[in-house]
């Protein structure tokens, strides 16, 4: 339903806060074991240390690593036979990853959490303030308290490669840098970039960070050999940085500072001057809150840290940052972005184990915008594809988009021309059945039509083999109706993927009482080896993002009866938060669409899903106002025309079913109609069993639908608002506006007993 087209909009969610799991992947939750966190030895008058967490793919700075690193640059640095010092990773895809997010949620208090940065800046001024020149070799994932050890240090080298990469993502849990980034970062790259590093989060490719001086020198990646590359790589890297090492102590070897532009001249003299300084951040600020809208406090304490290092010095700045820090831990905001990193991380992990077959020749029928799509995310993750249409027309427009999207990556240089062709190369355009045979999984993007699914599933099983899944990529029909035609239910699953599908993480996979565990195994497999985030769920009519999206529609066309502006209405929910607003969305979403929905979601649901008159939707269908699609809904969009009216027409509809406002419509009344109804939905599918629990909830709405970051998902805003609240303002509106506000019994009972869904 909403997937199809929604998902180019959350995508454009603001800079400023997660980025739907794209950095979050660089950090970790993975507790220490009582074993040596990292090596140390000394070579030819060079000081040693390398990173080598135990039973981890990546390093990560804990309370165990701290003490033993703590323990080793006092031991190394008061060595009179060590010149000169590198810090190195022993795994190949990662230098060190950030700091272990556990350690953080664990204090209690924004005391504690300042404390935890003291300790930091104290660690890593250890590097920066030794005389014995510290050499920073860095391939692979180098984010966070990672990043702000190799900024500690004097020379940083750094492979380039495509696994490599440098950013502070602290903004995306709502903190700030708080082991001296926010301080050294602005006096080794410009200040504007360091304002956009620490604001955005965004990763650095090696050529680009050498560019702006975040590292020194760059190293050129080795091919296999006797060992593979990657380890090939990792040893030559450790040479070049044992060399420069030597280099910087005896001299033959000098740091070259960075060169300045024109630009960056202009902009070092402005900030001598408070008015030049005023200027800077004050620009900055006010990005941010044209972005933010002031929901996410991080940032513009990001943007004051920086200030007040560089206006009153170092010792102030670094004190600024610790307080900073622990404030920020403490806010609403960044208990929600971490709950959100936990619950994204869980769900990055296949809780029904490996599957017992092998999938790696996948099939995906239709060529469209999803199915293409699909097929995309596979072909780059390595699987063969093969990819069937019904006409050589919608083959090529497949092929195409596939290419487009690829091309798309060449050119920001995420990958080469050559890995392009190769992983144009994995997949199969076929208008036949032929190599079906040999499918392990097939994947059905066709049109949402009941009837149609029954003839695909039918045809196909005449071709496939027995071990073979089928899954539907429906977003709506319950796949108890569409298994009904298989002659192995138990090898039937939805997949329910959202537009685009190259671009949005969440991956909602729809399990029924009959389908098997191998076939929930395999395809949380596949949808992890795609790159998604998954929340599996209890089948049912809508699942849950299209079922918890469907009432908050009717509620906006409701107010949209009551006479509230479509700019209006956008504006209100983009103010609370939703990073399109709801009149927009409808026309996305395409109204046709959402009248269908509507009226089946409606027929399942009864009252809970009623306060609209579905008519609006029905008459607007007949007028040909079929959303963006059509150029004309709730809005009339010129090809070309930044700026978009109200549709005239729909707006003669809206008043054809006017109904009176049963109180007055503040942009705070109005929002929350529309978001207590969401939660309350969300929460009854917690409560039928549709959810496993109110993380999976959280992660669905914010990456599946756009629920605001900020609030943590609607168990998380429950928590916070308080859900006793939330029930006394939904009998209010259920005394003004009818039963579809009625609370759901789990949210009474939770606002009764003063319990939260996330203990």
């Amino acid at each position: 339903m909403a997937s199809r087209n929604v998902g180019l909009l959350v995508g454009r969610c603001l800079r400023f806060v997660p980025k739907q799991t794209q950095q979050w992947k660089y950090l970790s939750t993975a507790h220490s074991l009582n074993s040596k966190q990292l090596q140390t030895e000394v070579q030819d008058g060079v000081g040693i240390i390398t990173f080598n967490q135990p039973n981890s793919p990546v390093n990560t700075l804990n309370k165990a690593m701290d003490a033993e690193m703590d323990e080793a640059l006092t031991t190394i640095y008061q060595n009179p036979a060590v010149k000169s010092v590198v810090l190195a990773s022993a795994k190949p895809g990662c230098f060190i990853a950030g700091a272990d997010i556990n350690m953080i949620s664990d204090c209690k208090t924004a005391q504690e959490t300042e404390q935890l940065s003291i300790n930091g800046q104290k660690l890593l001024a250890m590097i920066e303030k030794s005389s014995k020149p510290t050499v920073a070799a860095i391939m692979g994932s180098c984010f966070g308290g990672g990043l702000e050890v190799a900024l500690a240090a004097h020379y940083r080298i750094a492979v380039n490669n495509s696994k490599t990469n440098l950013g502070l993502p602290e903004v995306q849990l709502g903190l700030l840098p708080g082991a001296g980034g926010t301080q050294r970062l602005p006096k080794i790259v410009s200040v504007p970039n360091a304002l956009d590093m620490a604001l955005t989060g965004k990763y650095i490719k090696p050529v680009k960070a050498k560019k702006m001086g975040l590292i020194d020198a760059t190293v050129e990646p080795l091919g296999p050999g006797l060992k593979p590359a990657d380890v090939r790589t990792l040893e030559y890297l450790r040479e070049v940085a044992i060399t420069t090492a030597k280099g910087l102590a005896d001299g033959t070897v000098k740091k070259q500072p960075r060169k300045r532009n024109m630009v960056d001249k202009i902009t070092d003299m402005m900030l001598q001057y408070s008015q030049g300084r005023d200027y800077v951040f004050n620009k900055a600020k006010s990005t941010v809150m044209k972005a933010t809208k002031g929901k996410y406090p991080a940032p513009l304490e990001i943007i004051k840290v920086i200030r007040t290092g560089i206006e009153k010095g170092p010792d102030v700045g670094y004190a600024a940052e610790s307080k900073g820090f622990g404030e920020l831990r403490m806010t609403n905001e960044s208990k929600s972005l971490i709950g959100l990193f936990h619950g994204s991380t869980a769900a990055k992990k296949n809780k029904f184990g490996n599957p017992k077959n092998e999938y790696k020749t996948l099939s995906v029928l239709g060529a469209g915008l999803m199915g293409a799509g699909i097929v995309q995310v596979s072909i780059d993750k390595g699987y063969k594809v093969l990819m069937k249409d019904m006409n050589s027309a919608g083959l090529a427009r497949g092929q195409d988009q596939i290419y487009k999207g690829l091309n798309t990556a060449v050119k920001k240089r995420k990958i080469t021309s050559f890995e392009r062709d190769r992983t144009m190369s994995n997949v199969d355009a076929t208008l036949t059945y032929d190599g079906f045979k040999d499918c392990d999984m097939v994947i059905e993007a066709v049109f949402e039509d009941i009837k149609i699914k029954h003839a695909v599933i039918q045809e196909v099983e005449k071709h496939i083999p027995e071990h073979c899944i089928f899954a539907s990529n429906t977003s709506a029909l319950p796949i108890t109706e569409i298994a009904k035609a298989s002659k192995r239910p138990e090898n039937v699953i939805g997949m329910h993927y959202f537009s685009p599908v190259d671009k949005m993480p969440l991956l909602e996979i729809i399990a029924t009482d009959k389908t098997s565990a191998e076939a929930k195994a395999a395809a949380v497999a596949v949808g992890l080896k795609q790159g998604k985030t998954i929340i599996v769920v209890k089948d049912g009519p809508g699942f849950y993002t299209t079922r918890i999206l469907a009432p908050t529609l009717a509620e906006a066309i409701r107010c949209l009866q009551e006479g509230v502006g479509p700019k209006s209405l956008d504006k209100i929910t983009k103010d609370f938060g939703f990073p399109v607003g709801t009149a927009t969305l409808i026309d996305e979403v395409g109204v046709d669409v959402a009248a269908h929905v509507a009226e089946d979601l409606g027929k399942a649901f009864g009252v809970r899903h009623a306060g609209a008159d579905v008519g609006v939707l029905k008459d607007m269908v007949s007028a040909g106002l079929l959303g963006r699609k059509a150029n004309k809904g709730c809005f009339v969009y010129t090809p070309g025309a930044k700026d978009r009216v109200e549709n005239e027409e729909a707006l003669k509809i809206f008043k054809q079913y006017s109904v009176a406002p049963k109180a007055e419509n503040t942009p705070e009344h109005v929002a929350m109609r529309l978001v207590s109804r969401f939660t309350n939905e969300a929460v009854m599918c917690l409560q039928d069993g549709i959810l496993a629990n109110a993380a999976d909830g959280d992660v669905g709405a914010v990456f599946g639908l756009g629920f605001p970051p900020f609030l943590g998902g609607p168990f998380r805003f429950v928590d916070h608002y308080g859900a006793d609240k939330l029930v006394d303002l939904m009998h209010r509106n259920r005394d003004m506006y009818g039963d579809q506000f009625l609370p759901c019994q789990l949210l009474l009972d939770v606002a009764k007993s003063g319990d939260k869904f996330h203990k």
